[in-house]
């Protein structure tokens, strides 16, 4: 959803390979139109469209019970206000501000979302990628609070996350992650188990989100259901995204680079 003649071809390019088939628009009621004819997995999305704003697309498709779950990344080389970025993580999946590095994340991002095999992907687009999460300074320095009452699984991810240049804090608890949050004011990131004895992590998320300093801190919740409606519940509970356990670490490196990169 681009209305640049070139900037759209160029994504296309950009994002194409065998595995994947595009549909492009140039304005935001194609763009509907296109949605409720056929079913995607993923949207890239620019703001500035000629008949109405990228707000106003994601207002209608956030309205619409068969669209809202869409992965949406929002491409654009628009200064966002504090408020506009707000707004805009409670509709879209990922913002991406157009720059440099901007088209290696396009490829990473929507090829999470696709759940692309990046090995099947040209060599070109492959090192681009691995160039990218070789860097990893979105990751690096960064804390993040790992929350699960095993502590096997807290040693597997914290392993992972430090390999990866994190500072991991770690909690067996619910009421142990919301103290820890309360007196660090660094954590970057939330890592948490939902399946806890006691106080769950549905309820723990709750009462994180109940303070206004941790309003738009990323929580990924880890859960062992994959069931229909977790995902819904994870998000009702304030999670900003979701993933099953046992967790694939590429899918959930991605993921953290999505939320961290601000």
């Amino acid at each position: 959803m681009e209305d640049n003649d070139v900037e759209r071809k160029s994504i296309t390019e950009l994002i194409a390979h065998a595995d994947i088939e595009i549909t492009s628009v140039a304005t935001g009621t194609a763009a509907l139109a296109a949605l409720h004819d056929q079913a995607f997995d993923c949207a890239v999305l620019d703001l500035r469209l000629p008949d109405m704003s990228g707000f106003t697309l994601l207002e209608h498709i956030q309205s619409d019970p068969t669209l809202r779950d869409l992965p949406i990344v929002v491409f654009t080389g628009k200064d966002l206000s504090a408020e506009e970025e707000t707004q805009l993580r409670s509709m879209a999946k990922s913002i991406i501000i157009k720059g440099v590095q901007s088209p290696d994340r396009l490829l990473d991002e929507t090829a999470l979302f696709l759940h692309r095999v990046i090995t099947d992907l040209p060599p070109a687009k492959q090192k681009m990628l691995e160039k990218l999460h070789q860097s990893d300074e979105t990751l690096q320095g960064r804390t993040v609070l790992v929350v699960d009452d095993d502590v096997r699984n807290i040693f597997a991810l914290s392993s992972v996350l430090q390999r990866h240049g994190m500072e991991v804090l770690t909690a067996g608890t619910g009421a142990d992650a919301i103290s820890i949050l309360e007196t660090t004011p660094n954590v970057a990131m939330t890592l948490m188990d939902i399946m806890m004895p006691g106080m769950d992590g549905y309820q723990t998320m709750q009462i994180i989100r109940q303070n206004p300093n941790h309003r738009l801190l990323p929580i990924l919740a880890l859960t062992a259901k994959a069931m229909k409606g977790d995902r819904e519940k994870c998000l009702d509970a304030g999670a900003s995204d979701y993933i099953a356990k046992p967790v694939n670490t590429d899918q959930l490196l991605s993921l953290m680079r999505v939320w961290l990169h601000r």
